[in-house]
């Protein structure tokens, strides 16, 4: 039996921006599907090699990251990792997510 997954958000400034997206907005609608597509596979995205990892995100903890791509073209994509909380549960975390390429570029130095 696979364990169940909860997504969370990293913290509560996140969650409020997600909350302040209109149910219609697009990049709501994407990050929901994301949600998702999590909780049926938490390794949907895209591992993100160890070396590769931001400083941002090894200082809060985090020793595993993938990416997801939120819209084809736009540079949109979102980041979160994975913990298991007292091995009965996995728990994806939303890192962050970016509307611009160029910020994904900066935060992972390419």
């Amino acid at each position: 039996m696979a364990k169940p997954v909860r997504v969370v958000f990293i913290d509560d400034k996140l969650e409020r921006e997600y909350l302040n997206l209109s149910k219609g907005a697009p990049l709501r609608k994407r990050i929901d599907y994301v949600i998702g597509r999590i909780k049926e596979n938490p390794t949907f995205g895209q591992p993100i090699p160890k070396r590769l990892i931001p400083k941002e995100y090894t200082k809060k903890g985090t020793n595993n990251a993938y990416w997801v791509e939120l819209s084809k073209g736009m540079g949109w994509r979102l980041i979160y990792t994975l913990t298991a909380e007292e091995k009965v549960e996995i728990v994806a975390i939303i890192l962050e997510w970016f509307t611009r390429h160029k910020d994904y570029e900066r935060r992972f130095r390419y």
